[in-house]
Order: structure tokens, then sequence, then C-alpha cells
């Protein structure tokens, strides 16, 4: 069945909301679970669906998984079988590719699927098989299909590029390692940082946790843990963002303010004032006046590539022209066509970069989300809008924002979901 968002726009935001569990976080945590055959309690899961399409993939190679409450479950990988991975969910969302390290590490064999995800540019794994490969592992590409042979005794991996999932999985890799693995041109994002504290518990040696170079010495033998998931610093941006361009006095709970730095000061520099309410909390208070002049998302602690559409948005309310630049997806900017149809004036300098004319005003259009973050951008500028904004193939929203439209509703916003 199909679903849409229609929103009648025009409302500032007023209230409190609350950010879940961290959705990035979660992937790598669950496919660390197949490290140990002893059990692991997992606390804080987001209620999203790209989070019950890993689940379904546990529970097709023989996982056992119980909930605990609403927001916890129970997992035991004693008798797991990779032979009998979904293929077919595995093709439904990148994060998948994060049981290639374990599975592969836990069994020395695996034969893997090219993995799915959102539409934003080329998005191969070769950093990952490459990494692989400078280890020792043996690969066969066999059609769209790859086999992982594991012959490693350790040893030094170069990673390509700063990619997220490519150190993750070396990370799950290596930790069934005894002898040491290094790691360079690591990626050190809240994700990553949030496996090294997951995996030293399991008891997994890491030296280099927040640098870009680690050094990891695993065991034949880890400890089943229980661990409470970081909260999602992306959602907690989105909110911060939404709550910026509706002009709203939004009170964001549960936001972990150390991986938002840049985010927040560069919003404080384009004139949207914001305080610190609270350990984890984030008050945003009405502009006057808007002056963004550049945005490049980068590695972290740069600007998260997941928050430049929501700052895309924004700027269509500042005056005069802001540079989006985009260095890593080719694909990112194609909420901004959609954003065009609104009134918006955009012009696209190449794949990576636009510019944003502004101020303009936002009118209500139907709309199709082409990927997670591109389609919460665009539930932001429906917000802004004037009239009704319909946004099709909100599935790609749901992968990531747990009941976005029910907890926007409380703030105030004119949002429903219809079901075709």
């Amino acid at each position: 069945m199909e679903e849409k968002f229609v929103i009648n726009g025009g409302r500032a935001l007023r209230g409190e909301i609350e950010v879940r569990g961290a959705k990035n976080a979660a992937f790598p945590i669950l496919a660390a679970t197949l490290l140990t055959k002893k059990e692991c309690l997992i606390e804080n899961i987001p209620l999203i669906e790209d989070g019950f399409r890993m689940l379904e993939i546990l529970k097709g190679m023989g996982s056992k998984i119980s909930w605990v409450g609403e927001r916890a479950i129970k997992i035991k990988n004693d008798q797991v079988n990779p032979a009998n991975l979904r293929g077919d969910v595995i093709k439904r969302l990148r994060g998948s590719v994060l049981f290639q390290g374990p599975l592969l590490a836990r069994f020395g064999k695996v034969e893997f699927p090219q993995p799915g995800g959102c539409i934003i540019g080329a998005r191969p794994i070769d950093a990952h098989l490459n990494g692989f490969s400078q280890l020792g592992v043996k690969i066969c590409k066999n059609g769209k299909n790859y086999t992982l042979e594991n012959k490693s005794k350790g040893g030094k991996a170069i990673l390509d590029e700063f990619s997220v999932t490519a150190t993750e999985n070396l990370m799950l890799f290596a930790s069934l390692t005894a002898a040491k693995t290094i790691i360079k041109t690591a990626d050190q994002d809240y994700q990553v940082q949030e496996l090294a504290k997951f995996l030293k518990k399991m008891g997994v040696k890491i030296q280099g946790s927040g640098t870009h170079q680690m050094a990891i010495e695993g065991s034949k033998n880890l400890k089943g843990v229980r661990h409470k998931l970081i909260n999602d610093p992306i959602e907690a941006g989105t909110f911060i963002l939404t709550a910026a361009a509706t002009k709203g006095n939004v009170l964001v709970k549960n936001v972990e303010i150390d991986f938002l730095e840049l985010p927040l000061k560069k919003l404080k520099d384009f004139g949207v004032p914001w305080q610190i309410a609270g350990p984890k909390a984030i008050r945003v208070l009405p502009w006057k006046r808007l002056s963004i002049d550049k945005v490049q998302s980068l590695i972290y602690p740069g600007i998260p590539s997941d928050l430049q559409s929501a700052f895309g948005v924004l700027a269509t309310q500042s005056p005069g022209s802001t540079l989006i630049h985009d260095p890593l997806y080719e694909g990112r900017l194609k909420y901004l066509e959609e954003l065009n149809k609104m009134g918006a004036e955009i012009y696209f300098a190449d794949p990576h970069r636009a510019i944003i004319n502004g101020p303009t005003k936002l009118y209500g259009r139907e709309l199709e989300s082409l990927d997670l973050r591109g389609g919460a951008a665009l539930i932001i500028a429906g917000l802004i809008a004037k009239g009704k904004t319909v946004i099709n193939n909100i599935y790609q929203i749901d992968r990531g924002y747990e009941k976005i439209e029910e907890r926007l509703q409380k703030l105030g916003a004119d949002i429903k979901r219809i079901r075709n």
C-alpha cells in the first residue's frame, strides 16, 4: 500500500521533541552481535524500516531475537547460517553491507550480493573490498554477487577514502583476529566511535578510536554485552533545522551535542539563535535575518552530508546567493530540483554544486521523495510553503525517521499520512 504525506504549510513549530536512537550506529552494532555466540542486549533501538530490515536479515540466518519492552532487543547468534542470507532484503538497504565483516571473520567464507540503499549517486563497495583484500581476503565476483574467503592473519589496510561503513566493516572483521590489524584513513564519525565502544565491551583491544588510524587486536572468544545506543545526531540536526526553517521555538531533547558542534556553530553564524537548555538539549528560537553564504558537507567533524539537504531548504529563505557543495555524493542535490518546482531559484553548477538565490516564497506542490535525507528536506520545505504539499514515496523517509509525522504534529505541524 503506497503512502504519502500531505502538508499544509505556514505554521511556526512550537513545543518539545525527543531524538531517538541512532540509525547508523544501530547497523554496525547489530552486525557485531554475530561475532559472539553469547547473548547481547541492545537498548534504545530506533523503530525504523531500515532497522527492521537488518533484524529480518539476522532472523533469516537463524538469530534468536526477542524484544524487551518497546526499544530494546535480546539477540543470540549461537546457531546462525550465512548460507541463509536474505539477498532480496540486502538489496534494499546500504547498511546490510556491514554483515560482510563479521560473517567473514566467523565463518571464513561468505557469498554476498551488492547492497542497496538511497539513490544518491554511485555507491560501490570498492573501498570495502579493497580493504579486505589488503588484509589477505580472497575476493571473487560472480555476476552481481561477491564471494569472500578469509586468508587474513592481520596486517595493515589503507582505505581509499574516508568511508564510514568500510571502516566499520574492517573493524568488525578484525575483531576475531588475535593478530594486530591496522586501519589507516579510518573515518571517525559518531557511529564508528560507538562501534569501538561496543567492541571494547566485547573484549576487543582498540587503540586510536577517534583518530584516522586504529590498531585492533581481536579475540576468538568475545563476550555478550549490554549496550545502550547513542541518540541520533542526524535526527537531532534535522529537527533543529526544521525548527529554524519554520521560525519556530522548539526544545530538542536527547541531542548528542559533541557530534553537532560545527552545524550548530554554522547555524549561529547564519543568524539562527539557539541555546543549550540542558545536558543534551537545544532550544531553537525564531530568527530575524538570515545570511547563508556557503554550506559544504565534509567528513566528521564537518557538516554531515546527511544534513546538507536540510541546510539547503533553509538557504532558500536567506537573502543573496548560497553555494551548496556536497563533494561526497553526486546525487545528493536531486532534492533541489523538487524545491525549484515549489518556486525556489536554484542553479546547478555541476552534480556536486548548486547556487540558491533567496529569499524565495515556496508554494505547495506534489513532490517525489528520492532518498531518505532529501525526503526529510522536502517535509521541511512543505512546512514553510504556502498551500498544500504532497510528498510521494515516503517509505524512503520511514527508513530513517520513526513516525515523523506524529512527532511533528505535536509541534503544531499540519502533516498527515495518507494511505492510497
